[in-house]
């Protein structure tokens, strides 16, 4: 069977996660850099992480790499591709995506341009035609330029893999699905314990959370372009690893999972989101603002994406916001407190310095994780392998 080399984006900070997740899956890494892990798989490793990678953007088929530090050379390096290997004659293809850092090659437009005039050339020369029509599947291609190297990878994904397909509504500012998750597999949190997001807003730490105590794949409920690829990817082998997706459920947990949110559209938004999910009766949602934040039980997680201030007129209550914050977390029992936040004070007005501070970009918004570690749980609290900690 065909062996690729296959390229897996990732928000920029969260690669040693989704190494993690592509060793756990049983697979070679053979290079991290950043914003990306590489692996080596066969056509089942393309189904399978397309469809349980948690923390991915998505999976590209690597078709090659070359140096171009010139136009002439990004035109002969990608006509030196075999892309007559990927490319059906009625192939519809097009560079989707070029992206540009530090190289001398930095407009995207002329880069998509030349790059597609070349692979039109290699293709008329295998086919022996002079048009082609594209009348047939989609092949989109996405190319990353650094320091004057150029990497080329293939997507079978298509719509990012953050669109799980569950939500349908949103937040003003809402975290994306995988970042979400790749969030709370930096924390030891497991489905025994209680997590709990105080600004919830359309429900995702929440969510996120209850698929992994379910054992649910993120991919299991959508589509992918590759798919329709059967030249190289068998449909037999995408029904084989639904199937193992489905097979891993387990919708009889009873997870301790809340959302809270002061604005009671929210609420209800993000138990809609929560219920397309599959997951609706795994998390108690409720209208509750920060000031009311409180539980009876120790050793649990707050982990959440509070407001950052975007808005001028939204940035004078943050101070109030966070302190009320650090006081409602200094009032809980031996419990961890986990924030993204692109606020500059938010150590300062939670009124502690945090334990581990992880730099994050979200989209192209600088953020940082603080993270607020409680002690331990006592050994009999713990599961088998000591404290369940991931990431």
């Amino acid at each position: 069977m065909k062996r690729f080399e296959l390229i897996v984006p990732c928000h920029f900070g969260m690669e040693a996660v989704l190494k993690k997740e592509i060793v756990d899956l049983g697979y070679d890494i053979t290079e991290v850099a950043d914003g990306r892990v590489t692996f080596l798989g066969d056509q089942e490793a393309i189904c399978r992480a397309n469809i349980f990678l948690r923390t991915a953007e998505r999976v590209l088929i690597k078709i090659g790499s070359f140096h171009a530090g010139t136009y002439e050379e990004l035109f002969q390096g990608t006509k030196a591709l075999p892309w007559e290997e990927y490319l059906p004659q009625d192939g519809r293809f097009w560079v989707a995506k070029a992206a540009s850092i530090k190289s001398r090659l930095f407009s995207p437009s002329d880069i998509q341009s030349i790059m597609k005039k070349a692979m039109v050339e290699r293709l008329k020369e295998h086919y022996g035609i002079s048009w082609f029509q594209e009348d047939g599947e989609a092949f989109p291609i996405r190319a990353f330029l650094l320091k004057d190297e150029v990497t080329v990878g293939l997507d079978t994904t298509g719509e990012s893999l953050h669109k799980r397909g569950y939500r349908k509504l949103a937040a003003k500012a809402p975290i994306a699905e995988n970042l979400a998750a790749a969030l709370i597999l930096l924390t030891p949190w497991n489905k025994d314990r209680i997590l709990v997001d105080p600004f919830c807003g359309s429900g995702t730490f929440p969510i996120e959370a209850a698929m992994m105590a379910a054992g649910m794949a993120p991919g299991a409920n959508r589509r992918f372009t590759a798919q329709r690829w059967a030249h190289i990817v068998e449909g037999q082998t995408w029904r084989d690893a639904f199937e193992e997706a489905k097979e891993q459920v387990d919708l009889s947990v009873k997870p301790d999972i809340q959302g809270y949110d002061v604005d009671d559209a929210m609420v209800s938004i993000a138990r809609e989101n929560a219920r397309m999910a599959g997951v609706g009766h795994m998390i108690h949602f409720q209208r509750r603002g920060i000031d009311q934040l409180s539980h009876p039980k120790k050793y649990g997680f707050l982990i959440t994406n509070p407001p950052y201030g975007e808005r001028l007129e939204e940035k004078s209550a943050l101070p109030a916001l966070y302190r009320t914050l650090g006081e409602r977390y200094r009032a809980l029992d031996a419990w961890s407190l986990y924030v993204i936040t692109a606020y500059e004070n938010a150590e300062q007005d939670i009124g502690r310095k945090a334990d581990k501070n992880r730099k994050i970009y979200n989209g192209m918004m600088k953020t940082y994780y603080y993270q607020f570690l409680g002690p331990k749980p006592p050994k009999a609290g713990r599961t088998r392998d000591g404290h369940g900690t991931k990431g």
